[in-house]
């Protein structure tokens, strides 16, 4: 709905829910700002953090791989648009490089480097939630200890992982000396990887799970069921590879029951795709991104759905074989 002001603003606020055991809370959808700076402008960043807010939303990810360009446009928009202190910045350290070429690298060195270059380009003293992506060839106890230097410090409150598989973020978890609070990793109804084993450790070592790409890199709107859109991620060289691995024939079988879920819901395919990942055992919040404010809007009025038990329930068996999809691919 649209405010006296002109800006949209949701007529109830969104759920916040604690991340796993600890006391860290964050909104049931989390705002990505993988597009920022290259395929979103200023002008489309500045009206997606400023309805994301409006709409209660409290989970803002961003990443030190890369050219920075998303870091130094939401650390120009904090202060001016939202107040840091309503916002709960998460970050990802441990990789360099994108897509295909993403390597690990978590030597104390890199770490702690990357996370101070970051809070210089987001203009904050801290980071809310530091998640490690990868150790490499760093021994993943030198990788831990620069992760609680940064809590120890103050330039970060909480810390996790991402992109980590089931028994490595269980022997990590048992070998911090802090408590890690939570997991990211991809998890949609296209990529249902977390639900082999990764889910059950999260749970026994105290990790909420935060759910990375919900909608299977646009996948799961429908968008590509009867052709490629000229603006999609497929259709762009830097983003396909987000893509490719859920344009596979047996994941038309998923997007179709998604679509036909929608039409007896009477809602989108985006809203019930969204609530399936957000509302699965162990999620804190689903995170995901918009290339423009139009788009992020669609994704914020599905905040109020949660699915029918018998929806869910056909949704998850037909979407069973997509448990080999969406394991961790950054590389040591």
């Amino acid at each position: 709905m649209q405010g006296l002001s002109g800006r949209w603003l949701r007529s109830t606020p969104m759920e916040t829910r604690r991340v796993g055991r600890s006391g860290l809370r964050v909104s049931r959808f989390g705002l990505g700002t993988l597009t920022w700076g290259r395929d979103t402008d200023e002008h489309e960043a500045s009206e997606q953090l400023r309805d994301f807010a409006d709409a209660g939303g409290t989970l803002v990810s961003s990443a030190a791989s890369g050219t920075g360009e998303a870091e130094e446009l939401l650390g120009a928009l904090l202060h001016d648009v939202v107040p840091r202190r309503d916002l709960v910045l998460a970050l990802r350290v441990g990789a360099r490089g994108a897509g295909r070429e993403r390597r690990a690298d978590g030597s104390r060195r890199a770490l702690l480097a990357d996370l101070d270059a970051s809070l210089a380009r987001l203009r904050t003293d801290h980071v809310d939630l530091l998640l490690l992506e990868g150790s490499g060839s760093a021994p993943v106890e030198e990788s831990l200890s620069a992760l609680e230097d940064a809590q120890r410090s103050g330039r970060a409150r909480y810390a996790g992982l991402a992109e980590h598989g089931a028994w490595q973020a269980a022997r990590a978890a048992s070998l911090a000396s802090t408590p890690l609070v939570a997991v990211e990793a991809e998890h949609s109804l296209v990529a249902r990887w977390a639900d082999v084993d990764l889910r059950e450790a999260a749970a026994a070592t105290g990790l909420g799970l935060l759910a990375r790409s919900p909608l299977g890199g646009g996948v799961l709107t429908g968008k590509y069921r009867h052709a490629l859109p000229a603006d999609s991620r497929a259709a762009s060289p830097h983003l396909v590879h987000v893509v490719e691995p859920h344009l596979d024939p047996s994941a038309r079988g998923v997007v179709e029951a998604v679509c036909t879920a929608a039409d007896g819901l009477e809602r989108s395919p985006l809203e019930v795709a969204l609530a399936w990942a957000a509302d699965g055992p162990g999620v804190a919040s689903a995170v995901t991104g918009a290339r423009t404010a139009a788009q992020l809007r669609a994704a914020l009025a599905g905040d109020d759905l949660r699915l029918p038990g018998q929806i869910r329930a056909a949704l998850d068996e037909v979407s069973a074989g997509r448990t080999a999809v969406g394991r961790p691919v950054v590389r040591g």
